[in-house]
């Protein structure tokens, strides 16, 4: 397997892969109200391949903003959806994507990464919920689940708030009198 950055022609497997991983109201999430119309951060989204090409893992993080006591406005990075195929769970692969998206996060100089996830497992690379008491989802969420990790130190001291997206608009398709599309740059 490898571990590669997210290309054009993997998304639609990559919907397949979360349709089938995370269920069919997997779209009604807090986290997805963050995502909704947004492109990934750049450089950070990653596709774990098998050796037959086929994708069997996806980790994307998004650019988000949170209010913060002196400069207004801190920047940060969500992270998720995490998915692996079903036949590959326990073989490694979620923790390969991981250790990517923190790496190349911190690489690209972010100074941290907020998710919701389950905290035995994200516990493991370092995440936990004690960075993020005074900050809050878009929605409804569970507080236990509400994980942060800094990259840099201290860089959600002095945040507070609801997070807000904060990142590239995905680019719409408008569908004209139902036969030709036009693309809108945003």
């Amino acid at each position: 397997m490898i571990i590669r950055l997210e290309e054009e022609n993997d998304v639609k497997e990559r919907e397949q892969l979360l349709d089938a991983v995370m269920g069919p109201h997997r779209k009604r999430k807090s986290s997805e109200k963050l995502r909704r119309g947004r492109m990934p951060s750049a450089g950070l989204a990653f596709s774990g391949i098998a050796n037959d090409g086929h994708l069997i893992g996806t980790v994307r993080l998004w650019d988000i903003e949170l209010d913060h006591d002196e400069e207004g406005i801190r920047n940060a990075l969500l992270l998720g959806p995490l998915a692996v195929s079903c036949s590959h769970h326990g073989s490694g692969v979620g923790s390969q994507l991981m250790r990517t998206a923190i790496r190349s996060a911190a690489l690209l100089g972010h100074g941290a990464i907020i998710l919701v996830g389950n905290p035995a497992y994200y516990g493991r690379f370092g995440f936990s919920n004690e960075l993020t008491g005074k900050i809050a989802m878009p929605g409804p969420f569970e507080r236990e689940r509400f994980l942060a990790l800094e990259l840099t130190a201290e860089h959600l001291s002095g945040c507070s708030g609801i997070i807000r997206p904060n990142g590239r608009y995905r680019r719409a398709i408008k569908v004209a009198n139902c036969v030709s599309k036009v693309a809108l740059a945003s």
